[in-house]
């Protein structure tokens, strides 16, 4: 199909390429030079090195949308690189675990700085869910993947977690009643 998207005309200066499929990633660019005469006489060497979709989506980032991005507009940073996170807890001589609290404690502080109380909060937190999947995901792959059990875990707990410290830091927030 690229070939044919590729055929110079005189009154076709462009194509487009859409790749569903991660071909680029797999295989490289449609135009990179191939070395067709190694890949005939060892298929089987050229397949074996082929990148896979888990290697692909393994380097894949969650963006927030630009409408939800919205909804959390008093947080300044909303960013977090998991693989980053546990090379300094990991250089502290913490535990792994402690990406995810850190994880938790920004989620938590988003949701407290962009809401009026504990339910607008709690709302914030299930909008949320996409960016939590993908942190836990780059947890998993930092610790050498796991399970889907484990995984799933993993995100219960995490939300868990943080419904916990979003109800606490409302909480501490809250004014103190001092007319008696």
């Amino acid at each position: 199909m690229i070939g044919r998207g590729s055929r110079v005309l005189p009154n076709k200066k462009t194509f487009d390429i859409i790749d569903m499929g991660n071909n680029s990633a797999r295989f490289g660019l449609w135009d990179e030079a191939m070395d067709w005469q190694s890949i005939f006489l060892q298929p089987d060497f050229y397949y074996d090195n082929l990148i896979s979709d888990e290697e692909i989506e393994r380097h894949f980032k969650y963006i927030m949308p630009d409408d939800l991005r919205a909804k959390f507009a008093n947080s300044t940073n909303i960013d977090f690189d998991v693989a980053e996170e546990n090379k300094k807890a990991l250089a502290r001589g913490e535990k792994s675990k402690a990406v995810l609290d850190a994880s938790i404690e920004q989620h938590a502080n988003m949701c407290v700085d962009n809401s009026e109380d504990v339910f607008d909060a709690r709302i914030l937190m299930k909008l949320l869910e996409d960016d939590i999947m993908d942190r836990i995901r780059h947890y998993c792959y930092c610790i050498t993947n796991s399970t889907k059990n484990y995984k799933a875990w993993l995100l219960e707990d995490y939300k868990l977690k943080l419904r916990r410290l979003i109800a606490k830091k409302m909480k501490d927030m809250a004014p103190v009643d001092t007319s008696e």
